[in-house]
């Protein structure tokens, strides 16, 4: 049996709190969605209301953040582009220490498509360099690399033996788009099970990347359970990565009543 997970959602600030007491009901944390939109991170003085807004009240005293994604690629040959991702990432890092996140959630963001040896050693020896210049300045924060489109965990993993010395770095192991992008699940779980710290969970139609409540798609939750009680116990926690609180809601009592929370 492993060992208790910590489980978390997203909150909304518009219903704030709302969040606050379905994350009490439950002893959730949450995972900040916040701040990884561009227009975002660009206004100081909007990010810095924002987090005003939620540390105004008492927060659940575990919390994680999702950071910068979208067109984020440190491994890119053109140097300009691979600094503004930099860039991005160092801000997200920033902003989760002054909201008082634990953990910080990145993608992957490489090109499934691209399956030659030079890309996939370009992206590994990119990214090492990258984190292993970052990761030591933040050793306050766990930071997690998420699979999004990947087909396969090669490059996933590769990365995570990589930086298998580093105490603060782990996989975010997305169960939902192993489902969808991937081919074969078990072969997911062992790959990743020596490095998953986190989890993202919520349902789909197994062709698409739904977000729907847990129990409302067709991913087997019966064989999850499975592998999380015996391949993922490395992971510290679970976000439920459903928005709204109805859904966050029913996903919780289909995981209670399957034994997994």
């Amino acid at each position: 049996m492993r060992q208790k997970c910590k489980f978390l959602i997203i909150p909304k600030l518009d219903e704030l709190q709302k969040s606050l007491e379905l994350a009490q009901e439950y002893g959730f944390g949450f995972e900040y969605n916040d701040f990884f939109i561009p227009d975002v991170m660009d206004d100081e003085k909007l990010t810095d209301g924002i987090i005003g807004s939620y540390k105004s009240h008492k927060l659940p005293e575990y919390c994680t953040m999702h950071g910068a994604f979208f067109d984020v690629l440190v491994f890119s040959s053109d140097k300009k582009i691979r600094k503004i991702s930099e860039e991005r990432i160092v801000t997200s890092l920033d902003i989760a220490r002054k909201i008082g996140a634990r953990g910080v959630v990145f993608h992957t963001n490489h090109n499934p498509d691209l399956t030659s040896e030079v890309y996939a050693e370009g992206w590994l020896d990119s990214n090492e360099s990258f984190w292993r210049r970052v990761l030591p300045k933040y050793p306050d924060l766990e930071i997690y690399m998420e699979n999004m489109f990947d087909r396969t965990p090669d490059m996933l993993c590769g990365i995570a033996k990589r930086l298998s010395d580093m105490p603060n770095f782990g996989v975010c192991f997305d169960y939902a788009h192993a489902a969808v992008y991937g081919s074969d699940i078990d072969g997911w779980v062992e790959a990743v099970s020596p490095y998953v710290r986190h989890i993202h969970i919520n349902d789909n139609d197994l062709e698409n990347d739904l977000h729907l409540a847990v129990g409302d798609g067709k991913i087997d939750w019966g064989h999850f359970k499975v592998c999380f009680e015996e391949k993922l116990s490395s992971a510290k926690t679970v976000l439920i990565e459903t928005s709204s609180i109805e859904n966050q809601r029913r996903s919780a009592e289909f995981l209670m009543k399957l034994g997994i929370i």
